[in-house]
């Protein structure tokens, strides 16, 4: 399998620029970076990509049992490293693939340079001590609703996801992404994350970490954002002026700005 077309990979900004992988979140594809990565291109080599099942990947190569676990989808990631044979990477993750590139970087510490981790998510339900946002029975009827109408879900849920009312042009784009999604795989990318818990991996993050969060966010509310921020070695935390939990969308040059201004402090 070629792992170029497979993930629908592409490359743009200075050859010799140092690298920077964006990795799109659940209901996703690359097409949500397109507003930040202008400011990111002028002097990085940014590398976009579709998990298996997501935006114009090869839908031929989707595999319940792989991408039944996050590790899955870190293999994407690390394959996708290995054929372009990149280095000293900075990955970005939205959402889910926040975790994913956790998981990536323990598995090949001396591929990645730094994370960025936008809106992240170790855990959606509610745990002793901790609070992910959700209840069990919050997960189980959300994925219950996915599950028996999947479309009907993504009109509901995308524009409560993206925020922003006042620009309900961002909620339908979300919604297109969701439904252009095919439903089966959806349901298991929705199970797979939803129910995941990565919060053990957290103390083993080996690299400059920065996270980034909003100030309003029903899917990664605040507390979320200091748990992996205490949980990581020497990570920053940083707030973003902005609602909602797709930043590069809603606010693009706020979301530029400090990945750039984390990765001149890297360098």
């Amino acid at each position: 399998m070629d792992i170029r077309r497979r993930n629908n990979v592409t490359v743009t900004g200075p050859a010799d620029g140092p690298v920077v992988l964006l990795a799109h979140g659940f209901g996703c594809d690359q097409n949500l970076w397109r507003l930040v990565v202008p400011a990111l291109a002028e002097r990085h080599r940014v590398v976009l990509f579709d998990y298996v099942g997501s935006g114009r990947s090869e839908l031929s190569a989707w595999d319940e049992q792989r991408y039944s676990t996050l590790d899955g989808y870190a293999r994407d990631v690390l394959e996708i490293c290995e054929e372009l044979d990149l280095r000293e990477v900075t990955f970005v993750g939205h959402s889910v693939s926040a975790m994913i590139g956790v998981l990536a970087v323990k598995e090949a510490r001396e591929r990645f340079a730094s994370l960025v981790l936008l809106v992240p998510s170790p855990r959606y339900i509610d745990d002793e001590g901790y609070r992910g946002g959700f209840s069990a029975e919050d997960i189980d009827e959300l994925l219950e609703s996915l599950e028996s109408n999947y479309l009907g879900w993504s009109s509901a849920m995308a524009p409560v996801i993206m925020g922003n009312p006042g620009r309900p042009e961002l909620g339908e784009e979300l919604t297109a992404s969701f439904c252009a999604t095919d439903p089966d795989i959806a349901r298991v990318f929705a199970r797979t994350t939803f129910l995941s818990d990565s919060r053990a991996d957290l103390a083993d993050v080996p690299v400059p970490t920065l996270i980034l969060d909003c100030t309003q966010d029903v899917i990664s509310p605040p507390e979320v954002g200091a748990f992996v921020q205490a949980a990581i070695p020497g990570s920053q935390l940083r707030t973003l002026d902005a609602v909602g939990h797709c930043p590069q969308l809603s606010a693009p040059e706020a979301t530029a700005g400090a990945i750039l201004e984390f990765l001149g402090s890297t360098r």
